[in-house]
């Protein structure tokens, strides 16, 4: 009873005190609101309350554990009460097998809130979280956008954002809050099998699609308490995208000069774009297990980022400080290694081992109370901050607008503009309309290799489950091209031989072949690979097909990129898809057919050779000519290429002075005219080269871009400004230096030298 006459004392004290008169002091008003409620809440708190804030468990623990695969969840209603009354755990996350209906996302997010808040003394909501990586994949249904990979190859940072949204009101339409999202890996390591869930190798571009995604979820000014807004969870930090094996899960070795140039500015981003929570890296860096290190979490993220939210742990992380990378010699230790490294909340996630050890730790002084007052007044200001304390439950009246056309129409402008064209011999592409096409490979009838991991089910991987509504490459094809001018045979499986003498059969007959090839659905562990190599058995079935002497079109539809230098140069057109979601069949018929002009440029270097992993901006010294023919530069693909069915011409770039001070903004124009006879649009790339350095140079480094769109004989002015911190470099201290010298600037394959004094 105490604490809610302190809650009433505080709302008319509050009530009395003067009103703000700008959006500003309306938000500092609020801050300081919300800073009171804490404080008033965490003083009523035990100790017991305090920790079960920082406790998370899944979903799991709380439901039926007979839910089949599609089939309704229903929860045990002992063992929510055990977990909320008794372990006061203050959120839960994720979903039992596979996505539920917004119905039934209701029906649970209202029980779990109805305990929360009329069985427990302090009336503490949930906060519920879920990994919603494309658009909300866990809410059967949902509108399914491009993995992040496809996102970064629209270079469209706007689009980006929209999508976020979307994504931020369909979870809201859920009644879920909370967005284990985005990943901020650099995608520096090919092999790995997440890498489709990063922006690509650049942290130039990747840091522009940090902060779009981050807006979206939670607003442009970070209004996480709106009604159709979320709260970003950026993840995962530090490192975890690099791991040297290319095995999920397994250690890094990067040096500290490295992780500043390539991996910290992308997280950076996302800090500054006001991230709520933040997720951390499973494994570790240089033999140091990064949810263990104080360093990392609190020196680094919180004194020298700045970051002010709340942190968690990834799946089971806290307890494989003992298990698996025994830096901890028991259990509980493992808990105090994290906690007192910054860990505020623990994704147990099955048990309450964590809310056990770390009472245990505070009653015998080896944790501070005040850690845990730290840690729990970050979950709380979230949980206040998102307006559950308010209204905890979900708003049905977000669902007028779930799945709606418009969502669905935006979900296929980011699928057409993330399919990027890497090849097109003799202008194969478009095709006529009238030409007789056979459909064949892997990929082709299946909405499971379009999507990938996290939808529906964590692997992405049940067929069944997908709506049968959406279209697969084959089916998008027929309904574009006439059922009766497209044969499909399926040849191979990803693995196996199916029926390559009848899809050659039928590649005779038609005048083209789609040959769709890539990977199976996958996520993390599970997609682990030893080889990039595209699997030989749908190697051979390229061979075949290509043999008949037909023009082959190759679309690829995977999450990294599987070798194809044994194929690419008897294919005519090569398109890359990546993952581009429940429209991708609709925006591959589309481009195909003409109807789409591509605009998706590469956010990773494609490479040629299973070991030549160079990306574009490599060390000047990593290319020896007169070593070997072989060791320039020369992946299959590069960096930043993407064709288009029209034709842009560059020239008159201009640099506003030849010679600048330090401190001083350097602007570049240049003019692009599209020079063919249809719309397009164009990704304008601006690389900067620092020509000497302290530090050896990279090749170049992107440092500008501006997606356009131009009319057939069409043309602009594009400028980009380059400011001080562009031109820096992580110097011999590993810190941002600028060093006086020759610079170049490169756009369209023109370029202009300057001197910084």
């Amino acid at each position: 009873m105490r604490v809610f006459l302190s809650y009433l004392i505080l709302s008319i004290s509050l009530l009395l005190s003067s009103v703000a008169t700008t959006p500003f002091a309306f938000a500092q008003d609020k801050n300081t609101e919300i800073e009171k409620r804490v404080s008033v809440l965490l003083k009523e708190m035990s100790l017991e309350e305090k920790v079960g804030q920082m406790t998370q468990v899944a979903i799991k623990v709380v439901a039926d554990t007979l839910r089949p695969h599609g089939g309704w969840q229903t929860l045990d209603a002992a063992n929510l009460r055990k977990a909320i009354v008794d372990y006061h755990v203050g959120s839960i996350l994720n979903v039992h097998n596979s996505a539920y209906t917004l119905e039934n996302w209701h029906e649970i997010i209202n029980q779990i809130q109805d305990v929360a808040t009329k069985e427990t003394r302090l009336r503490i909501p949930i906060l519920y979280g879920i990994d919603a990586i494309h658009g909300a994949n866990y809410t059967t249904g949902a509108t399914l956008f491009p993995q992040s990979i496809g996102m970064a190859a629209t270079w469209n940072p706007e689009l980006f954002q929209k999508t976020a949204e979307i994504t931020a009101y369909e979870m809201r339409a859920s009644g879920i809050p909370w967005n284990f999202n985005p990943v901020l890996g650099a995608g520096r390591q090919p092999v790995w099998s997440r890498l489709w869930e990063t922006y690509g190798e650049d942290a130039f571009l990747a840091s522009a699609m940090a902060r779009a995604y981050v807006k979206g979820l939670e607003g442009q000014n970070n209004s996480i308490g709106d009604k159709d807004k979320v709260a970003a969870c950026i993840k995962h930090y530090l490192g975890y995208s690099f791991p040297l094996s290319g095995k999920d899960r397994t250690p890094a070795y990067i040096p500290e000069r490295m992780l500043r140039e390539h991996f910290l500015p992308v997280f950076k981003a996302g800090v500054d774009a006001g991230a709520y929570s933040l997720m951390v890296n499973s494994s570790e860096i240089n033999g140091i297990p990064v949810h263990g290190s104080y360093y990392y979490l609190t020196e680094l993220l919180r004194g020298e980022l700045g970051f002010e939210g709340f942190i968690v742990s990834d799946w089971e992380d806290v307890i494989r400080l003992h298990k698996r990378h025994r830096v901890a010699a028991t259990p509980k230790e493992a808990v105090r290694q994290a906690v007192m490294a910054g860990v505020d909340m623990s994704m147990v996630p099955f048990d309450y081992t964590f809310y056990d050890y770390l009472v245990e730790l505070v009653k015998e002084g080896t944790v501070p109370e005040s850690r845990i007052d730290e840690a729990v007044s970050r979950i709380l200001t979230a949980k206040f901050k998102l307006g559950l304390f308010e209204n905890p439950y979900p708003d049905k009246s977000l669902v007028s607008d779930f799945a709606s056309d418009k969502f669905q129409k935006t979900a296929l402008n980011a699928a057409s503009e993330s399919i990027t064209l890497l090849q097109n011999t003799d202008n194969l592409l478009p095709l006529k309309k009238q030409s007789t096409i056979l459909v064949t490979g892997p990929t082709a009838n299946k909405l499971s290799t379009l999507n990938g991991g996290w939808t529906i089910t964590w692997q992405g991987n049940d067929e069944s489950l997908y709506p049968k509504e959406k279209d697969t490459i084959l089916e998008a094809v027929q309904k574009k091209f006439g059922k009766e001018n497209v044969s499909y045979a399926a040849g191979v499986s990803f693995s196996e031989e199916i029926d390559i003498h009848e899809a050659v059969k039928k590649a005779k007959e038609a005048d083209v072949v789609l040959l769709c090839l890539g990977e199976d659905a996958y996520c993390e562990v599970p997609g682990t690979i030893p080889d990039l190599s595209m699997s030989p058995v749908q190697l051979k079935l390229a061979k075949a097909v290509a043999e008949t002497g037909k023009p082959v079109v190759l679309v690829l539809a995977e999450g990294r990129p599987r070798l194809i230098n044994a194929i690419a140069g008897e294919m005519e057109a090569i398109l890359m898809a990546y993952l581009p979601g429940l429209e991708g069949g609709s925006a591959i018929a589309d481009i195909i057919a003409g109807d789409v002009n591509p605009s998706g440029k590469l956010p990773i270097t494609y490479p040629r050779y299973p070991n030549d992993l160079t990306l574009y901006d490599h060390k000047v010294n990593e290319v020896v000519k007169e070593i070997r023919e072989a060791s320039p530069y020369n992946p299959q693909f590069e960096f930043g290429i993407g064709l288009s069915y029209t034709n842009f011409t560059y020239s008159n770039l201009q640099l506003s002075k030849d010679k600048i001070s330090q401190g001083d903004a350097l602007e570049v124009r240049v003019h692009v005219k599209n020079t063919g006879d249809r719309a397009g649009k164009e990704v304008v790339q601006l690389y900067l080269s620092d020509l000497y350095a302290s530090i050896t140079p990279y090749a170049k480094r992107l440092k500008g871009f501006q997606k356009i769109e131009l009319e057939p004989g069409e043309s602009k002015q594009v400028t980009f400004i380059l400011n001080e911190s562009d031109f820096a470099f992580i110097g011999l201290a590993n810190k941002p230096v600028v060093e006086p010298g020759e610079f170049k600037v490169s756009v369209g394959g023109m370029s202009r030298n300057f001197i910084l004094e």
